[in-house]
């Protein structure tokens, strides 16, 4: 597997990759940002990191809270300023 595609697991245990874009930490939490293809066209995601501190593995969750999201999403915006955000 490529560095940056990354291997998610659901809740019901399908499998499925997303691309990884870009990391960033607002407020000691860890959040990335991905995409579910390659193409330029791809939809992004921002997912949080809710692992434990002694976790041998991460554990992320998709970000649904409106105002975390907005926070998140204008933090990757100013990191990324040549990506097209819609």
């Amino acid at each position: 597997m490529r560095d940056d595609v990354l291997e998610f697991i659901d809740e019901d245990g399908n499998t499925q990759e997303l691309y990884f874009i870009e990391e960033a930490r607002l407020n000691g939490t860890v959040y990335i940002l991905v995409t579910d293809s390659e193409e330029e066209e791809a939809d992004a995601y921002i997912l949080k990191d809710i692992s434990e501190a002694d976790a041998d593995e991460a554990e992320f969750v998709f970000v649904e809270d409106e105002n975390e999201l907005a926070a998140v999403s204008a933090l990757f915006k100013e990191m990324l300023e040549d990506i097209d955000f819609v």
